[in-house]
């Protein structure tokens, strides 16, 4: 999940009657003598059904709360809560909401150390030294998922390793009339259209300077810097060779899995997420997985790790909130329906996936273990919480800028200055 990311958040579920500062429909999912009010969103891999039995089942674990289900009405699941806090309801116990804002306000309370003893990455996301939202999961944003028959269509026997492999591999589908890249990002799925650029800030960025962001925010760096103009140039480039079709921008998330799997193109940098919806859906060919290949070959793996529950300060039983936040999260139930409705990688200690998961989730996972073993995981750009992340409502506007990136409206100097531009606004 994140997306940030915000991840896998398809398509808009209307809540009726719920505008600004007032509260969604609510469902009771257990007994007990303490409410809390539980913040969650729904997709069409994670529905309604899926989270009732999983809050069922951390309920059952911690006797005398009784959960009151609410439903993110937009894909906007930070900025709704945010809505709601501005408003005097910031929902006790929240699902994958960036804790950016919340935590510096004094609005969500720290996990400690003995609390997150399970957790693989239990620093991930901290905001000054303290853990806010539970690490509980990890996505590689993004694998290059690919359309095998494409490649051997197109004479390609091999996946690429460096970039100029990408590059040829690219030209090679082009020359037999296949759209190298499925892009997407239209109505209000822009965040959709990020991943090319978080895999070539990863490779051209990151790789070289892991706490990029972080010295951003210091004043050390500029995205105007040769480094990320040049990640931003390699995505201008891709379109402007006609590796990436602008046409699709307009599409929906949806609608842009559903191009790839209608063959309308041969490689969709996606995040891990899509490994399920991949085997669960079995289109008409076979799909292959790769990691975005370095200028030299060197591997770079962008992961983000994080997602979890966070837990309001204000919350009518704090302890209590954060006891069944960690059984919700660590319930080997609950992530092994998110394993096969969602792809997920628990970054929990001991967690093993179902044994019958698909090929595709099997590769990608594949992927991230060979970036652990490789000691090549760095972030992903535009996906980060914690301090080395975009200030808030930044990573939206990164999303609008690559369109016009793609587009040829922007630059990459020029799209390079308003990233700037719009950092100075949201830190002002």
């Amino acid at each position: 999940m994140r997306r940030s990311m915000i991840f896998c958040l398809v398509t808009t579920l209307a809540v009726a009657g719920c505008g600004v500062g007032e509260q969604p429909a609510a469902t009771p999912a257990s007994g007990g003598k303490v409410e809390l009010s539980f913040l969650v969103f729904e997709t069409p891999n994670l529905n309604a059904a899926f989270w009732d039995a999983a809050i069922a089942r951390a309920s059952a674990k911690v006797p005398g709360v009784t959960i009151k289900k609410l439903v993110t009405p937009n894909v906007d699941r930070t900025g709704y809560a945010k809505q709601l806090d501005a408003s005097g309801h910031l929902p006790d116990i929240l699902q994958s909401v960036n804790p950016a804002g919340f935590a510096e306000a004094g609005k969500l309370a720290a996990f400690t150390d003995d609390e997150l003893k399970n957790f693989i990455a239990p620093k991930a996301g901290a905001v000054g030294g303290k853990v806010y939202q539970l690490p509980y999961n990890t996505q590689v944003i993004p694998v290059v998922y690919y359309n095998k028959d494409d490649f051997a269509k197109a004479g390609i026997t091999e996946t690429p390793k460096t970039y100029k492999d990408l590059l040829d591999v690219s030209a090679k589908l082009k020359a037999k009339g296949i759209t190298p890249f499925v892009v997407g990002g239209g109505g209000a799925d822009t965040w959709a259209d990020m991943y090319p650029l978080t895999a070539t800030v990863a490779t051209d960025v990151y790789a070289k300077t892991p706490d990029w962001l972080t010295q951003r925010r210091d004043g050390k760096v500029k995205f105007t810097d040769p480094d990320f103009t040049k990640a931003a140039q390699k995505v201008a480039d891709l379109a402007k060779q006609g590796y990436i079709d602008p046409a699709g921008l307009s599409r929906s998330y949806a609608d842009t899995e559903q191009a790839f799997r209608d063959g309308k193109g041969a490689m969709y940098p996606m995040g891990s997420w899509f490994a399920t919806s991949a085997d669960n859906t079995k289109p008409n060919f076979e799909i292959g997985a790769f990691p975005w290949p370095s200028d030299d070959g060197t591997p770079v793996t962008p992961t983000f790790t994080g997602g979890g529950t966070s837990v309001s300060a204000s919350a009518p039983n704090v302890e209590l909130a954060k006891k069944w936040a960690l059984a919700f999260d660590e319930d080997k139930e609950n992530n092994d329906a998110f394993v096969k409705l969602d792809g997920s990688i628990p970054a929990i200690k001991g967690y093993t996936p179902p044994a019958d998961m698909g090929p595709v989730y099997q590769a990608t996972v594949a992927i991230y273990q060979q970036g652990m073993t490789d000691n090549s995981i760095v972030n992903a750009f535009s996906q980060e919480t914690g301090d080395g992340s975009l200030p808030p409502g930044l990573a939206d506007k990164s999303a609008l800028g690559v369109q016009d990136l793609i587009t040829g409206k922007k630059s990459a100097a020029e799209f390079a200055s308003y990233l700037d531009d719009q950092w100075a606004k949201a830190t002002q």
